[in-house]
């Protein structure tokens, strides 16, 4: 039984092409474009930076030995990219390999390049491209809670060693000041440690509310 041809919905990404090699740039561009690819070309290393920040593509292709700017240092200018890259060059250089991996790139490929086997990186660098997006911003909200948590923990062990207080007492306080003005927890934490003036205010403050909550 055959496999149905896989479909893709909606439209494909704009690919930003960068080579000083006319012929390489005008074949890749061609061939991407046949597939259904709409690109963006760029003759030269300033030419690929100016329009990767102007563009704005959803992924950009680079030569890697251009005259004015190599592509290392395009992807270096890009930092953080916002966009995933991919490296071509004539050498299967280890160095140039591990410098592009340092950078975020996505792949590494040898010329000559077949524009058809181009599709396949594209996609396949799309989307390591939106999954190392989401990790980032998972690990993003982590360090955020962790950061949170332990200024809570500081303060809320401030007013144990000033009032006396158990870790739960502590926390009831801070906790039943927040609510009576209307504030978050790690807002008042972090107001608290702000400054040695501000933070023995505050503590104050907390230290002299009273459970009145129902």
């Amino acid at each position: 039984m055959p496999v149905p041809e896989r479909r893709e919905d909606g439209p494909k990404p704009t690919v930003l092409l960068a080579d000083d090699d006319r012929l390489i740039l005008a074949t890749l561009s061609q061939g991407l474009r046949s597939a259904g690819f709409p690109t963006i070309e760029a003759s030269s290393g300033r030419e690929a930076l100016r329009l990767c920040l102007e563009s704005s593509p959803d992924i950009a292709i680079l030569d890697y030995d251009m005259p004015d700017l190599s592509g290392l240092e395009v992807a270096r200018a890009l930092q953080p990219a916002a966009f995933p890259l991919i490296f071509l060059s004539a050498y299967g250089d280890d160095q140039i390999a591990r410098a592009a991996a340092d950078l975020g790139v996505m792949a590494y490929l040898v010329k000559p390049i077949d524009p058809l086997q181009l599709v396949p990186t594209i996609r396949t660098a799309m989307l390591r491209f939106s999954e190392l997006v989401a990790l980032r911003g998972e690990s993003a909200q982590l360090n955020s809670a962790l950061k949170a948590a332990r200024t809570t923990s500081i303060v809320v062990g401030l007013l144990m060693e000033r009032l006396k207080l158990t870790e739960k007492e502590a926390y009831d306080r801070l906790r039943l000041y927040c609510r009576s003005h209307n504030r978050k927890i790690t807002d008042v934490a972090m107001e608290v440690l702000g400054t040695t003036e501000r933070m023995h205010s505050m503590l104050a403050v907390i230290a002299a509310s009273t459970d009145r909550s129902p």
